[in-house]
């Protein structure tokens, strides 16, 4: 009788939990390593595209988030004054894709994946180190304050950060900051009424969108040095976009310091030589961090995630299928960074009246920037294996 293959994941975040349900269906023992004391993630949403739902489809779970959907009217990209540059609707989107757009609270996502696998798989509160990445003779071997644990196969989701992922390559130069820091909410905000948008400025952009659940989505990023902090964060963003255009100032007024969240924005410039090494497999953030400017980070994760489980029997397919896709998505995003938080106060001007005349003639640029992203479809059923690159029409 073929003993049970066991899977140890480091990280229980969107793609560490994607990845332990993928594997779980596949048969796996799986254990995941939290090191948080819950799985409860720092309150923000995130936006899910076709891409992401298609591979949560292969876990059983794309038809649950589709049903959170909340874009069902317009939307599209303004001016700090409020006027259009372009506009699309969630039907011109769902069209185009294949599918709709889901903007949901992480919480909810991760409380969707975590019901997917089996009682006493995640551990919490648990601090986890890889001792041995394992070869084709010999398990890799994760330590943990109880004791180690041997694995076939050890998945580091652990983020952008990653210890593993420094394990593996200590050559590589890791994450760099991007130039930019964001700020982030998700409060209820009475009485307003608005479409969902996301505003371009000189080197600030705001994003406001409605959440299923009656709740407003807010970010905002700026072109920024890094380590900055004021002691008052809600002060800052009124400082900096108090006088945009409804329903920023809304926002700002229904928020409390307490509810802004601040993080710089790092990536990994450089991409890696593989996303894995003997036994071990890179997903997400500890793969490919990029910059949040085409709402991809999270849904790369999930991609990631279930493409590993399809090849966990060979690393070597996995990363031949994940490696050119994610770079190519990485540095479309780095280069939508340079576009949206353009400083020049001259280039601004020509950058949104380009973007309007675009927007007359054919689709909305927000459309056209997920194109070879959003029809991404997974290697295993009920989808077909061809896979759609970056570029790839």
């Amino acid at each position: 009788m073929t003993a049970t293959k066991r899977a140890v994941v480091i990280g229980g975040g969107i793609g560490g939990l994607t990845a332990a349900a993928a594997l779980h269906l596949r048969g796996l023992r799986v254990t995941v390593l939290e090191r948080a004391p819950s799985l409860r993630p720092i309150g923000a949403a995130i936006s899910l595209s076709p891409n992401a739902l298609r591979a949560l489809d292969v876990i059983g779970l794309g038809g649950e988030i589709r049903d959170l959907a909340a874009w069902q009217g317009d939307g599209g990209l303004r001016t700090p004054g409020g006027r259009w540059l372009s506009r699309s609707n969630a039907e011109a989107a769902a069209a185009r894709f294949g599918g709709p757009l889901v903007l949901l609270h992480r919480a909810t996502l991760i409380d969707h994946l975590a019901a997917r696998l089996p009682g006493g798989a995640v551990r919490t509160a648990t601090d986890a180190l890889l001792a041995d990445p394992g070869d084709r003779d010999r398990p890799a071997r994760v330590r943990t304050p109880e004791g180690e644990l041997e694995a076939d196969l050890v998945v580091a989701a652990d983020g952008i950060h990653s210890a593993v992922r420094a394990t593996l390559f200590p050559d590589h130069p890791g994450p760099v900051y991007t130039g930019f820091t964001t700020w982030r909410v998700v409060i209820p905000v009475p009485g307003a009424d608005f479409a969902s948008h996301e505003t371009w400025g000189r080197g600030r952009i705001w994003g406001t969108h409605p959440l299923k659940d009656g709740r407003v989505y807010a970010y905002a990023a700026a072109v920024t040095p890094a380590g900055g902090h004021a002691a008052d964060e809600r002060a800052e963003l009124l400082h900096r976009y108090g006088d945009w255009h409804h329903p920023v100032p809304a926002v700002l007024a229904a928020a409390r310091p307490e509810d802004v969240l601040r993080h710089d924005v790092h990536h990994i410039a450089e991409p890696l030589p593989a996303y894995h090494r003997g036994r071990v497999a890179l997903v997400g953030d500890a793969a490919h961090a990029m910059p949040p400017t085409l709402g991809q980070g999270g849904n790369q994760a999930i991609e990631d995630a279930i493409v590993l489980a399809h090849h966990h029997d060979d690393l070597s397919a996995y990363t031949a299928a994940r490696l050119p896709r994610t770079t190519a998505v990485a540095r479309q995003a780095v280069k939508v960074a340079r576009l949206n938080l353009m400083t020049n106060r001259a280039g601004v001007v020509v950058r949104d009246a380009a973007l309007a005349a675009l927007s007359k003639a054919g689709p909305a640029l927000f459309l056209r920037s997920f194109d070879g992203i959003a029809d991404w479809r997974p290697p295993q059923p009920p989808y077909a294996s061809r896979q759609t690159q970056v570029g790839e029409r």
